[in-house]
């Protein structure tokens, strides 16, 4: 068996060991194993999921055969729960696979505490009838659900979830919490030490961009009673005073400044929208 950072070494590139961990503690129910549930539940074990459990009451026909990958022609009149199943843990043998060989629609009337010990529940070609039951169902256990229906070449997806935090772990634009526009004391007597107007092209071109920005910042405030930039004028403005200092091209710290401008635009001091009011009994 290989190493879950070999086996899974393209997919933790994407999200990390953190996500990683995530995906092998989820535990996974899938209703109706048809086409559609048995290509969800697929992409799924290949991503290493800690375990399904597949949920159908219906046998395998020779209709199947044409559009479930996850049958053949010797399982026909078998369980298509416990058919598919198998097909899956062929996938990924780290995956732990188990079945239930009952009709979704009965279960959810018969036994709706069963969803609750799943992270997620995948529920594919239920009528609207069931699918508010095991909506409710899911909410109040608080377990993430997933409707899906296919018909040919079209479909839909519902997600129903309370909430969900999505964190961009790689944002385009990362705003650093440096202060530019408002820079702690240490910070504004470092930026002192250099000068933007040294004649020597070495130290200006190695000038770091933090400094560049708070001494141009320095400069506009002076000219403009103490403000920032902050409409699209002037923002363009600032930029064109900081492509004027640059004294060759290819200065790159000038360039990171430029881009990094934006850092500066937001309003000084704390927003009145975080600040704690007292609590009066």
């Amino acid at each position: 068996m290989a190493e879950p950072k070999t086996k899974y070494d393209r997919q933790l590139r994407i999200w990390g060991e953190q996500g990683q961990t995530a995906l092998e503690k989820s535990s996974i129910c899938l209703l109706n194993c048809g086409p559609t549930g048995s290509e969800t539940l697929k992409n799924l074990v290949l991503g290493g999921v800690g375990s399904i459990t597949v949920v159908d009451g219906s046998k395998v026909e020779i209709g199947d055969l044409g559009n479930n990958y996850f049958v053949d022609e010797s399982s026909v009149g078998e369980s298509k729960a416990k058919t598919v199943c198998a097909f899956l843990q062929e996938l990924n043998d780290a995956v732990k696979a188990k079945f239930i060989e009952e009709y979704p629609e009965a279960l959810i009337v018969s036994n709706p505490s069963f969803f609750s010990q799943f992270t997620l529940v995948v529920a594919t070609q239920l009528v609207e009838d069931s699918m508010v039951k095991l909506d409710r169902i899911c909410r109040d256990a608080n377990v993430m659900l997933i409707f899906a229906r296919s018909y040919g070449l079209t479909g839909f997806v519902r997600i129903s979830v309370k909430e969900h935090a999505v964190i961009e772990s790689k944002p385009d634009h990362f705003l650093d919490d440096l202060r530019l526009n408002d820079p702690w004391p240490e910070l504004k007597s470092f930026a002192e030490t250099y000068d933007l107007d040294t004649p020597d092209p070495v130290v200006h071109k190695h000038t770091p961009y933090v400094i560049i920005l708070i001494k141009i910042a320095e400069e506009w405030a002076k000219n403009h009673n103490g403000n920032l930039p902050s409409t699209r004028q002037e923002k363009r403005e600032f930029k064109d005073l900081l492509k004027s200092k640059m004294i060759a091209s290819d200065e790159d710290n000038y360039k990171e400044a430029i881009e990094a401008s934006f850092k500066l635009f937001a309003p000084r001091g704390i927003s009145k929208l975080f600040i704690m009011l007292p609590i009066t009994c």
